[in-house]
């Protein structure tokens, strides 16, 4: 992994499907070894994920068919047709038809079928058996997606038939081998180049999942199998009704009767893909939002003792220290950050929640502690200059003094310069940057609006537009505050300069 010795890294918010490409989504492809190669040319040492689970109709990946699953969508087609797995014709049929965004519609009817044909023609089913074996959970997921198509996609309460069609599990099972396969290859490279990956988990599972499924007793179900209450998050500064996710609530009770197991083996899996993983919505485990089943809003929800520091010793006897990074925005009291303390783990602060005028907030860089992960934003956040453009005259010029810049003209590559510069010369240990703000991209390419369930997680850059990052810049950023690469720092006595 790529750590420095000081502690202090740089990286890169990205989701592997906003990788360019031809094939309607990002891929484990050629493009992904480029975009290390272009990481490490600006002298960035993390690349930061999104979670990898298979997503939902929407797609979105905080909503999945499993903890323990992966998404189709990131194999490489041209890495399968070069392994005699795909013929031209089957590669020039999924051509995708915009490179702008991920086509979710294509995916969902097309890409099966040729994952299928793929899954047909390999031949080597003790590796995809050892693999199974090694992953019973998502071994399980498989199972369940065999099981849901042959059960015409109903429900799994629903469920009459208890068989899955062989071919259909053998598709499943292959997926998740040749996911693993290829991003291991990945992985290995990005850490040839000094760059770590920081992966992501959404702290809850869907109802219609195999996890629930697998083990319903985990979870706060009726005898019906509906929730007792379903998760989510209070009226906040996102969504003033709040935020309705409908999971289910995990029966923590249970859990602690076997020390966790089901969390334990999810972290160990999650340890088996990334260098680091954060834990999405960590508040959850100090206290869990619960809105009764069947409500229309969030708003009627009450709070609930999660299993704090129980389930965080349990969580590092797996991965050990270092490795997990705790979500921590939103609704947070003393309690929370409390837990976030002693669990050891680095809470985030996002700069542009900084600028409500007052001097300690925590979110302004100069209250910024050495253990946490700073960003300009977050997926759930507009790009920067898309906050840049919403705000009021005033508040603008207060966000650039604070960072330097004083010219009245505010658009312009110093402005947005400057205010990367001020994020990565704070003290905390990892600065993360979404791409779209290294290249100055407007809110028509931000990832994800909370609370609006279409419209989101389909923004994909192209191979050229990278061109519009100052990459010498940002090597040089990197190197003045101590995050630049190893080579790069040794090149500090020769006093380079802005």
């Amino acid at each position: 992994m790529a750590e420095k010795n000081n502690g202090r890294v740089s990286g890169v918010l990205m989701h592997v499907s906003s990788l360019w490409g031809e094939y309607s989504c990002g891929s484990f492809g050629k493009s992904a070894y480029e975009f290390m190669d272009f990481l490490a040319e600006c002298g960035f040492s993390c690349w930061q994920t999104l979670p990898f689970c298979l997503p939902d109709e929407h797609g979105s990946p905080y909503s999945s068919y499993s903890a323990f699953s992966v998404n189709p969508a990131f194999i490489d087609l041209e890495t399968l047709a070069t392994r005699g797995l795909l013929n031209a014709e089957e590669l020039a049929s999924a051509r995708q038809r915009t490179p702008f965004r991920c086509e979710f519609d294509r995916l969902s009817g097309e890409r099966m079928e040729l994952l299928s044909r793929a899954a047909e023609r390999f031949k080597d089913a003790d590796c995809v058996r050892d693999f199974i074996a090694l992953h019973p959970h998502t071994g399980s997921f498989c199972r369940f997606m065999a099981l849901r198509k042959a059960n015409g996609y109903l429900p799994h309460r629903r469920w009459t038939c208890s068989v899955p069609d062989s071919g259909e599990l053998r598709t499943w099972e292959f997926i998740c081998y040749e996911f693993f396969r290829e991003w291991a290859e990945v992985r290995n490279y990005a850490h040839s180049k000094g760059i770590s990956i920081i992966g992501d988990i959404p702290v809850y599972v869907s109802l219609e999942s195999s996890d629930v499924w697998e083990d319903p007793k985990q979870f706060l179900l009726d005898e019906n199998g509906d929730p007792h209450g379903v998760a989510g998050v209070p009226p906040d500064y996102f969504c003033a009704d709040g935020q309705l996710w409908g999971n289910p609530l995990y029966d923590w009770d249970r859990m602690r009767k076997d020390g966790f197991a089901w969390w334990r083996d999810r972290i160990a899996f999650m340890c088996e893909l990334f260098d680091k993983v954060r834990i999405d919505h960590f508040r959850g485990l100090e206290s869990f939002y619960s809105i009764p089943f069947g409500a229309p809003d969030a708003r009627n929800g009450k709070w609930v003792k999660g299993p704090g520091m129980e389930l965080v010793k349990a969580l590092r006897s797996v991965c050990g220290e270092g490795r997990l990074i705790a979500e921590d925005l939103g609704v947070i009291d003393k309690k929370v950050e409390k837990l976030v303390r002693e669990s050891g783990f680095p809470g985030m602060r996002v700069m542009q929640f900084g600028f409500d005028g007052k001097a300690d907030n925590p979110h302004l860089p100069h209250n910024y502690i050495k253990n946490c992960v700073a960003y300009t934003g977050t997926h759930d956040n507009n790009t920067l200059l898309g906050f840049m453009w919403e705000l009021d005259p005033a508040s603008r010029r207060a966000v650039l003094e604070y960072c330097g810049y004083g010219d009245e003209n505010w658009d312009t590559p110093a402005a947005y310069h400057a205010v990367i510069r001020t994020l990565i010369s704070s003290v905390a240990d990892t600065v993360i940057i979404p791409l779209q703000d290294l290249l100055r991209f407007g809110s028509d390419t931000r990832m994800n609006t909370p609370g609006e369930a279409e419209g989101n997680w389909s923004w994909r850059v192209l191979r050229e537009q990278l061109s519009a990052a100052d990459k010498a810049r940002l090597a040089e950023y990197n190197r003045i505050y101590g995050r630049g690469a190893p080579e790069q720092k040794n090149k500090e006595a020769t006093g380079a300069s802005l």
